[in-house]
């Protein structure tokens, strides 16, 4: 594992536990094994590291979701993937899933340029421009729609990690949820 990796793998754990205000950039130095000169090395100020580590943790969602949407399949299915592979991501990847949640409701948030913002939810903007476009979508506006979705998913996903669910009851709940969801957009 190279420096960036450990430094970047150390400050999740510490924000996630403890926050962003409460992890000085030296307990994250501490924890991934580097000097505090080495960390400043890569990221000049610990919002610069938030950010990436933000960015890092998108990439690894979006990684493990897009190559399993299909194109080809009807907008349906093409969303029902996203939103199944965006759920399950999140619940496997708990403390990723906490980031991305802290940071998201954090002033933080307002630091990710619109282009940035615009790539990382490049696969559910696409889906959502196609289905306003081929009237499959109610006619709302492309962001009002895509934080009704993202909305939703992030309280799924705070509903499962919050309760105990055997993979069949999980697998119910997602299911279930996403027709809930289908039915409000459409």
């Amino acid at each position: 594992m190279d420096k960036i990796e450990v430094i970047l793998k150390s400050a999740l754990k510490l924000f996630v536990g403890f926050g962003f205000h409460a992890t000085p950039t030296s307990k994250i130095a501490k924890e991934a094994g580097v000097a505090n000169g080495t960390l400043f090395h890569y990221y000049n100020t610990k919002e610069e590291l938030i950010l990436a580590l933000y960015k890092h943790t998108q990439g690894q969602l979006s990684t493990y979701v897009q190559p399993k949407v299909s194109k080809e399949d009807s907008l349906e299915m093409v969303f029902r993937s996203i939103y199944t592979n965006t759920i399950e991501w999140s619940v496997e990847n708990k403390a990723e899933s906490a980031f991305i949640q802290q940071f998201s409701s954090s002033p933080l948030h307002s630091l990710i340029s619109p282009e940035d913002m615009n790539s990382q939810a490049a696969i559910l903007l696409d889906f959502i421009h196609e289905g306003i476009k081929t009237a499959n979508l109610k006619h709302l506006p492309a962001d009002l729609l895509q934080t009704l979705i993202t909305s939703h998913i992030s309280g799924v996903t705070q509903y499962l990690l919050a309760g105990e669910f055997s993979k069949v009851k999980q697998n119910k709940i997602i299911k279930e949820s996403f027709e809930l969801l289908w039915d409000m957009i459409t």
